[in-house]
């Protein structure tokens, strides 16, 4: 039974970044609802990386709470973050982190190998992965060519399918238009929208480019819900 308060919920979280130049962040407060599509503003080292590291669980905070549908994740063990992550986040990555010489379909279907429940949510996943792939326009015979040989557009839309298939409750995007001319950033957002809407997940997408936020539900800046502290060396 899915928790009825929202996807994505951060309280009082600290982290600090050890080394010579150390910087700390803080986050006080920061809520996702479930199905709302949220645009994070930020500068380069800003903290955008840290804060999404934080959410999907591969760094821990040393205090406070961030739930993701409804668990505490810094509260989890390694192994039980990777697993609530691989069950209830979707990540597109800025530079999609597709295996190269496996095949498109592999690289769909691999989040499904580390995530039962959402491989049970997908059903047949080799026929979801084919429906993912007409839905997002790539071509049937798509499926069993390397992903190291498409296009860089078709490797974007391998990403937003590999991040949607099994309707993960959230998908982050981390930068995903950053390299796109203004006409092919639109196209793209038109599609992982769609998909998103379909699969009725909620979207946290990080960009430094303002001009984006009339596509999304709301607008937050790093700076109005973080504080970034760093030392000097």
């Amino acid at each position: 039974m899915q928790s009825p308060g929202p996807i994505l919920a951060l309280d009082g979280v600290r982290f600090r970044w050890p080394g010579r130049a150390p910087f700390s962040l803080s986050v006080p407060g920061f809520t996702l609802a479930r199905g709302e599509t949220v645009l994070l503003l930020g500068e380069s080292g800003s903290g955008k990386s840290t804060l999404l590291s934080l959410i999907c669980g591969t760094v821990t905070p040393a205090a406070g709470t961030i739930h993701v549908a409804g668990t505490d994740i810094a509260a989890l063990s390694g192994g039980r973050r990777d697993r609530l992550r691989a069950e209830r986040i979707g990540v597109i990555f800025q530079q999609f982190n597709l295996l190269p010489f496996g095949s498109v379909r592999d690289n769909i279907l691999l989040p499904l190998r580390f995530a039962p429940e959402r491989r049970a949510r997908a059903g047949d996943a080799p026929a979801a992965a084919a429906a993912l792939c007409t839905a997002i326009g790539l071509p049937d015979d798509v499926l069993g060519a390397r992903a190291g040989t498409l296009s860089v557009g078709q490797q974007q839309r391998v990403a937003v399918a590999r991040a949607l298939i099994g309707t993960p409750p959230l998908v982050i995007a981390d930068e995903p238009t950053s390299a796109l001319d203004a006409g092919s950033q639109a196209a793209f957002l038109d599609l992982m929208f769609g998909q998103v809407a379909a699969a009725g997940s909620a979207l946290l997408m990080v960009s430094h480019d303002p001009r984006l936020a009339d596509r999304f539900d709301r607008t937050v800046r790093i700076e109005d819900i973080a504080r970034m502290d760093r030392q000097a060396a």
